[in-house]
């Protein structure tokens, strides 16, 4: 049975469309057939991280106003033949989104793909609602800060009173992405610590991934960090937390500290980034 997965979180920059991407590139590579969905509509930037941006010609919004056939908005990524994105539209604003179109594209997606992970635009406002609207589990992308988990707290609240299944009374599974993590921040003091947010937030870990030049270059050469780079440490902890949504019981990794340089050793300090 086909799963829709809701990549979100309360605040912005917090490495969102970047998870999808590498999510669902895992997913991917595991053998699953993956789509991944653009809802920021008026943002769009999930096409950039994949690397389609020259390969869009229709969009999320083309396809709910019946302006185009679903195929035909369907790019299908060049290194996975089993992935897929579904764009969103740059030059309309989200109020293009309708309830009824929404359906019947999700509805569509569940007969073509194993996994359709939606990429929610960050906050609560329609674009938000919209994404979460038919998923049947969450992954809510937080830093270890407190304006971040706050407002990750908020979604967490919308994700139980604004779905389908929150309406008929069911319970939406939730999973913690805890992103751009530091270990010697942390223990600085300088950003909250895991314990800490999973006690505030309550939702089980689905993994760490630690702060990395290596998702800003996957990026930049508009490919997920699994795919880019799949031995570094944020691509090996994407793909662990991609076989946890799949249900395997795997022990979450903490990420080393990232090693001194020639100045940390030599005055035994460290630069914050």
């Amino acid at each position: 049975m086909a799963q829709v997965v809701v990549v979100t979180s309360g605040k912005g920059g917090v490495g969102k469309t970047t998870s999808t991407a590498a999510l669902g590139a895992a997913l991917a590579q595991g053998g699953e057939n993956v789509v991944v969905v653009d809802f920021d509509v008026g943002l769009r930037n999930l096409d950039l991280v994949m690397g389609a941006e020259r390969r869009v010609v229709f969009d999320l919004v083309n396809v709910v106003q019946g302006d185009a056939k679903l195929a035909q908005a369907l790019i299908r990524d060049k290194r996975l033949e089993n992935l897929s994105l579904l764009p969103a539209s740059q030059t309309r604003d989200k109020d293009a989104l309708t309830p009824e179109g929404v359906e019947r594209i999700v509805s569509e997606l569940r007969e073509k793909f194993d996994w359709i992970l939606c990429d929610s635009p960050a906050g609560i406002e329609r674009g938000a609602t919209m994404a979460m609207r038919h998923a049947d589990m969450a992954v809510v992308v937080t830093n270890a800060e407190v304006s971040s988990v706050r407002d990750s707290d908020r979604i967490i609240g919308l994700l139980d009173s604004k779905t389908l299944r929150a309406e008929q009374g069911l319970r939406m599974p939730k999973h913690l992405l805890l992103t751009r993590y530091d270990l010697a921040r942390a223990a600085r003091g300088e950003m909250l610590k895991v314990e800490d947010v999973l006690e505030i937030l309550s939702i089980p870990l689905l993994g760490i991934i630690p702060e990395s030049q290596d998702v800003l270059r996957a990026s930049n050469l508009g490919a997920p960090v699994t795919l880019a780079s799949p031995a570094s440490a944020p691509a090996r902890a994407y793909a662990e937390a991609a076989k946890r949504l799949k249900g395997e019981q795997i022990q979450v990794t903490m990420p080393a500290a990232e090693p001194r340089g020639l100045f940390g050793k030599l005055f035994g300090r460290r630069a914050v980034a």
